[in-house]
């Protein structure tokens, strides 16, 4: 078997993400070990549409709160998502953003 490419790794990582909860591109590539690969995350989540199991998406913002990602769903569905959760977003930011995010290197940490 093969090992996993570098969005196999970030899938795994970002379906662990709780309903309710954000992280940052940033902070999944901090805990994969590859800090300055922020960018290549948001590829992984612009890519992730048909993998299977599904990836939360769009519980991935940008290092603010900010829903940078969003047009790749497609209008408000990002922050529809995120309200479902109990996310509340305001003018495309997380609210409380410190309280909600989710630090895959201390939440997962062994």
């Amino acid at each position: 078997m093969s090992e996993p490419n570098f969005y196999d790794l970030v899938y795994q990582v970002v379906r662990l993400i709780p309903p309710g909860r954000v992280t940052s591109y940033g902070a999944v590539a901090n805990y994969l070990g590859t800090k300055g690969s922020a960018r290549m995350v948001g590829y992984a989540m612009q890519a992730c549409g048909t993998a299977d199991p599904p990836v939360p998406a769009h519980r991935v913002v940008n290092s603010q709160g900010l829903l940078t990602g969003k047009f790749h769903f497609g209008g408000n569905r990002m922050e529809q998502m995120l309200a479902s959760e109990g996310v509340i977003v305001i003018n495309d930011k997380v609210q409380d953003f410190k309280k909600v995010f989710w630090d895959p290197a201390i939440e997962l940490a062994l």
